[in-house]
């Protein structure tokens, strides 16, 4: 299966929080779209990997993404060394995708940070055809996707491209809260967290707000960038 658009995640629920909007957007039209996440979220203070593994399988029936893979690393203390990327690697070339959305390139969790750095340095090798790497016995062909783009997570960093997710925000909100025992819930026993506030989960609707009043629309998500964004016509731009 070749898909258009593949997004990585630290920790389930990390590409739900990023980029939920412009996924459900890309699917609705027509794009073939995939989630892998490094880790099952296992040191979570709230809930349990099983408990996360059916949350995760929950958003990902929501969005409609084609298929959803998890690679198991270790919660807070995966690596970007060679073991880590070749298993990246891996996943790059099954799903030969022409986009990679990855995690937010620096944040508060110390998994959001070398998840984008993994990731990134995964795309880059991935193309490189000496780099060999089987998948049940096949030999995979080198893959590099065309582009790598950063969602933006707990830290407020400067997007250097916005997506216009007016009209999905309602599926973005209902992929985020199929992660029922991670955000905010007043019926909750479980220790507060940082994500665990009725703040948090405002601040992720004023975020999308704000994005959208800054470009003229209602609701956006924001990206950073490996290379600069390219366009045809400056009249293409809006």
């Amino acid at each position: 299966m070749q898909l258009d658009i593949l997004a990585f995640g630290a920790h389930p629920d990390d590409v739900e929080l990023g980029c939920a909007g412009t996924l459900a957007k890309e699917i609705a039209h027509g794009k073939k779209v995939g989630i892998v996440d490094l880790t099952r979220g296992e040191l979570g203070t709230r809930g349990s990997a099983e408990i996360r593994d059916a949350e995760a399988a929950a958003a990902a029936k929501i969005l409609g993404v084609q298929v959803r893979e998890n690679l198991r690393f270790r919660d807070g203390f995966f690596v970007n060394d060679e073991a880590h990327q070749l298993e990246v690697i891996k996943v790059i070339r099954k799903y030969r995708p022409r986009i990679v959305i990855c995690n937010a390139t620096s944040d508060r969790h110390i998994d959001h940070g070398k998840g984008s750095s993994l990731v990134s340095d995964a795309c880059f090798l991935s193309g490189l055809r000496r780099i060999e790497t089987e998948v049940d016995g096949s030999f995979q062909a080198a893959h590099r996707p065309e582009l790598v783009y950063h969602y933006i997570q707990w830290n407020d960093i400067t997007p250097q491209v916005v997506v216009d997710i007016t009209g999905y925000e309602q599926i973005r909100k209902e992929a985020i809260l199929a992660y029922r025992t991670q955000f905010f819930d007043p019926n909750s026993k479980e220790p507060v967290t940082p994500i665990a506030t009725q703040n948090f989960l405002e601040n992720l609707d004023y975020r999308a707000r704000n994005l959208g009043r800054l470009t003229n629309v209602e609701f956006a998500e924001g990206f950073t960038v490996e290379r600069y964004p390219l366009t045809n016509l400056l009249t293409d731009l809006k």
